[in-house]
C-alpha cells in the first residue's frame, strides 16, 4: 500500500522470490512504479493496482499480508482509518499487516529528530504528522487487526506488525 516509487516491492522481490508482492498506489506514482518494475523485471512483482485510500474500491482479492512503509505520517488521519478498514477486509484470517515508519508513544516522541521531523511534515500539510501507538491501536481493535510485534529499525523508525483477527 502507497508502494511510491516501487523500490520496497523490487527489493523485497528479489530477496523473497517465493512470495508473490502486488503494488498499489494513487494513479499518479504508476509511472514510476511502473519503470522500477520494467527495469527488474521479476515474474513475482505485479503492476501496480490504483488504490487512493480514500477514493478507490479495494479490491476484491484476499490477502495473506500487506506492507506500507513511509506512509501513515504522510497520510490524513482520514485516509489512515481508511488504510486500516481496507486491510482489516482484505487480509485473510491470521494475515499480517506490516506498518513501517515513525511513531509516537502515549503522545511522545522517541526522538527529537521525530519532533522536528513531525514540526516539518506539520508545516507542509497540517493533516500530515507521526502517529501515535495508542490511536493506531484503537484502528486496528476496530478492523479485526491486533499487534503482534513492535520492531525497533534504524533512524528511529518502527515497523508495526499487526494480526487479522477473524
Amino acid at each position: 500500500i502507497g508502494s511510491g516509487t516501487g523500490q520496497h516491492a523490487v527489493y523485497f522481490g528479489r530477496d523473497l522470490p517465493h512470495l508473490q508482492w502486488q503494488t498499489s498506489d494513487c494513479r499518479d506514482q504508476h509511472p514510476g512504479i511502473l519503470a522500477w518494475l520494467e527495469e527488474a523485471a521479476l515474474p513475482n512483482v505485479l503492476p501496480p493496482l490504483a488504490l487512493n485510500v480514500l477514493e478507490d474500491d479495494w479490491p476484491e482479492a484476499s490477502y495473506d499480508a500487506a506492507f506500507s512503509a513511509n506512509t501513515a505520517h504522510i497520510m490524513s488521519e482520514a485516509a489512515v482509518m481508511a488504510m486500516f478498514a481496507g486491510v482489516g477486509q482484505v487480509l485473510e484470517p491470521n494475515g499480517l499487516f506490516l506498518l513501517y515508519g515513525p511513531f509516537n508513544y502515549d503522545g511522545q516522541f522517541t526522538a527529537s529528530s521525530n519532533a522536528d521531523f513531525d514540526y516539518w511534515l506539520r508545516q507542509r500539510d497540517p493533516r500530515m504528522g507521526i502517529r501515535d501507538l495508542s490511536w493506531l491501536r484503537k484502528l486496528g481493535q476496530a478492523n479485526a487487526l491486533v499487534l503482534d510485534d513492535d520492531v525497533e529499525m534504524p533512524v528511529n523508525n518502527r515497523t508495526l506488525v499487526w494480526r487479522c483477527d477473524r
